[in-house]
């Protein structure tokens, strides 16, 4: 039987986001996913890191689906690993076809199944000149934000268990919208109502379909992509930005029986910016 670790603290302790909180000291696992296995793509830094920490501390085994960040996948993965559960790292474009073949004879033969899909891959290039965004850079967004988020949410499911779950992430964006986001609060808009869409058509195959949207949490792709770093997140009403480890234990919840009776619902996590929907 393999161990969890109930007490270890896995982060540095978080100042300003500049050491980014995966998983609390505190957080103890109650075996709320014991024996599941989930796959999560871009898992490999951020709010997904933290998914897959608190997955396996839940007794889940991941793989973890990322494009580029070598160093982070393999961080990513020691610390699944201290909490006694298997994770096994894909690199790839999930928006190629022939990647996505890859990752489904990966899970069958790995696993056979998978229970739970966290679809979290992301990108967004801020600009407030509206103008200034390109052909470009709409379509990349989009490709990797919603259309690749589609195209493999409906190959997974060939492999998806019984009971299966599917979470995305979505963001405040979707509803109140962004100046400097429009692109990418965009495609978030499509996640919202795909989300939505999906719990409907799979209600009959037991499949739930739910998703999170998250306010600003302090996350790598933050500080890329970011110039106003010390203003992040101050405009909510706690005046400041969340931790991924305040956004992962909502996906251990939509992922578990605790919300075996929530499909197509959106869990709203951010530091009290109400939003409807």
């Amino acid at each position: 039987m393999k161990t969890q670790n109930k007490s270890k603290s896995i982060s540095k302790v978080p100042q300003d986001g500049l050491y980014p909180e995966i998983i609390r000291k505190n957080y103890i696992g109650s075996k709320k996913l014991f024996g599941k296995k989930a796959i999560i793509s871009g898992g490999d830094s951020g709010i997904g890191q933290a998914v897959a920490v608190h997955f396996a501390r839940e007794g889940a085994d991941v793989i973890i689906i990322y494009k580029e960040s070598d160093k982070d996948a393999k961080e990513t993965s020691k610390l699944v690993e201290k909490e006694g559960q298997q994770c096994i790292l894909m690199k790839g474009d999930i928006s190629k076809k022939t990647f996505r073949n890859k990752c489904l004879g990966k899970i069958k033969k790995e696993w056979k199944g998978v229970d739970i899909l966290v679809n979290n891959a992301g990108i967004q290039f801020p600009k407030s000149d509206f103008e200034k965004i390109s052909d470009e850079q709409i379509a990349e967004t989009f490709d990797v934000n919603i259309i690749s988020m589609i195209s493999f949410t409906r190959d997974i499911i060939k492999v998806m268990n019984k009971n299966g779950r599917i979470l995305c992430t979505t963001s405040v964006t979707a509803y109140r919208g962004s100046n400097h986001l429009i692109d990418y609060s965009s495609t978030k808009g499509a996640i919202a109502t795909f989300i939505r869409s999906l719990a409907i058509n799979l209600a009959e195959k037991k499949i739930l379909v739910n998703g999170i949207a998250p306010g600003p949490i302090w996350t790598p792709l933050v500080k890329e992509t970011f110039e106003d770093i010390a203003s992040f997140g101050k405009d909510t009403p706690l005046k400041r930005a969340g931790q991924p480890s305040e956004v992962a234990p909502a996906y251990v919840f939509l992922a578990s029986e605790d919300s075996s009776f929530i499909t197509g619902e959106i869990i709203h996590i951010n530091g009290g910016d109400f939003v409807g929907g």
